[in-house]
């Protein structure tokens, strides 16, 4: 029994001495690293000081630092920012879904202001602001060098008031200016309507609205179509996405999953992370979908289309999207301003980052203008029917010539729409077909 209590205690004793001899360096080291820090903060409050007393003109001295707070931030990536009290009340707004200004959401690109989207039915969009184009000058005032919290400042005015941004656009061979009157921006978040017996789900942004308008939208169609029984399938529109809020985008994408992952996040240490399942419940009872998605859809709608691809819930068609992987978390802090911090990456259900990469679609589909046919310029499409002298065919009953009526409204519908809107087009295409293969409810 001595032995063993012997034993025990030298083993307690060893582990001291060792961790001692491990610990020492390391104590030493992080004491080395405080005194630099202490050192590089009491430079900090020199400089400030010396800029208090002896700049050519008086500062602001709360300006200043909150420049020098955001600057802090800005550093990190293009995501991190100081919000001051202001901009954190209409970031406060806007989740919920109505805020004022020109309706864009930017990003910052080696100090260019970059346009990730115009939103929906806002005055940028009427304006002609497209996804992918570089924001230069704000009335005439160049925003290279300036933080993005400074570009929008710029952006902002009273409702009603003009603007006039200069656009540098990759197809354009010269700089051009746009006018764009403010106004107060109010986000439906979903759009819904029919294409013959098609869904479609127009879903503009994720805010508190998101699944409620998504829910009561698909509601309606449901009823309006005569049961889920004739509806073909949904196309969930996510092009020119923003994303916003996480608890929305993993809220849509449990709409039409029964369960599984739908995203994990993982942050600097192990136990940050964290996953989201889904819950039993698809609310189109396991009909085909086709995602629609381009280069402006970011963030939010990317967990969503990562996350019914991962599962193979749903067709993802369209162009890459923009590659925006990583969590914002919104700190408030002392003052009613808060802190908005990338604290982690979001990864789908299959592992994959796309943090930089964005989801590839499964069916690569460009956009494209609309084409002036030879019908537009008045000259009708030439076939046995349009010959003089063309004699009607007599063996169709009445309910026969109807539905033949029927059919060709219907293709000329479709093809206007071809024309209008290919992608959402070519995504009905596929929900057309697949419907036609027969019932595919799990």
């Amino acid at each position: 029994m001595k032995r063993f209590v012997m034993a025990a205690i030298g083993g307690i004793a060893g582990g001291v001495l060792i961790t001692t001899q491990v610990t020492g360096p390391l104590i030493a080291q992080e004491s080395g690293q405080s005194a630099s820090v202490y050192e590089q903060l009491d430079l900090f409050g020199d400089i400030f000081e010396r800029i208090r007393s002896q700049y050519v003109e008086e500062v602001d001295e709360a300006a200043l630092i909150e420049a020098a707070i955001n600057g802090m931030l800005t550093s990190l990536d293009p995501h991190s920012s100081y919000l001051p009290p202001r901009d954190f009340d209409s970031m406060q707004v806007q989740t919920r879904g109505e805020f004022g200004g020109l309706g864009i959401e930017v990003t910052q690109e080696d100090g260019f202001v970059r346009v990730i989207t115009p939103m929906d039915d806002t005055p940028a969009m009427e304006a002609g602001v497209e996804a992918g184009d570089f924001i230069t000058h704000v009335d005439g005032e160049a925003l290279l060098g300036l933080t993005l919290e400074q570009a929008v400042d710029l952006m902002r005015g009273p409702i009603g008031s003009e603007i006039i941004i200069t656009i540098v656009r990759e197809d354009e061979p010269e700089p051009f200016d746009i006018a764009i009157v403010r106004d107060r921006i109010r986000l439906t978040a979903v759009r819904s309507r029919l294409e013959g017996n098609t869904g479609i789900l127009r879903v503009s942004t994720f805010n508190d609205q998101t699944y409620p308008n998504l829910r009561d939208g698909l509601n309606d169609l449901i009823e309006e179509v005569g049961g889920i029984e004739n509806l073909n399938g949904v196309v969930l529109d996510l092009r020119n996405n923003p994303g916003g809020l996480l608890s929305q985008a993993i809220r849509v994408s449990d709409a039409f999953l029964e369960q599984g992952e739908i995203v994990s996040t993982r942050g600097r240490q192990p136990e940050d992370g964290e996953r989201y399942n889904a819950t039993p419940g698809d609310l189109i009872e396991g009909l085909p979908m086709v995602v629609l998605i381009n280069g402006g859809s970011a963030s939010a709608s990317e967990i969503v289309a990562g996350a019914l691809q991962d599962h193979r819930r749903a067709v993802i068609v369209g162009t890459n999207s923009f590659g925006k992987g990583s969590v914002q978390s919104v700190m408030p802090l002392a003052g009613d301003g808060a802190m908005r911090l990338t604290t982690s990456l979001y990864y789908t259900p299959s592992g994959r980052s796309i943090q930089a990469l964005g989801v590839a679609p499964d069916i690569l589909v460009e956009q494209r203008d609309p084409i002036e046919t030879e019908e537009d310029e008045g000259n009708p499409r030439r076939n046995e029917a349009s010959l003089r002298g063309a004699f009607e065919n007599s063996t169709l009953t009445e309910d026969q010539r109807l539905l033949l009526e029927e059919e060709r409204a219907t293709a000329e519908a479709t093809a206007q729409l071809r024309n209008e809107d290919y992608q959402l087009a070519y995504a009905i295409d596929i929900l057309t077909g697949l419907s036609a293969l027969g019932p595919s409810r799990n």
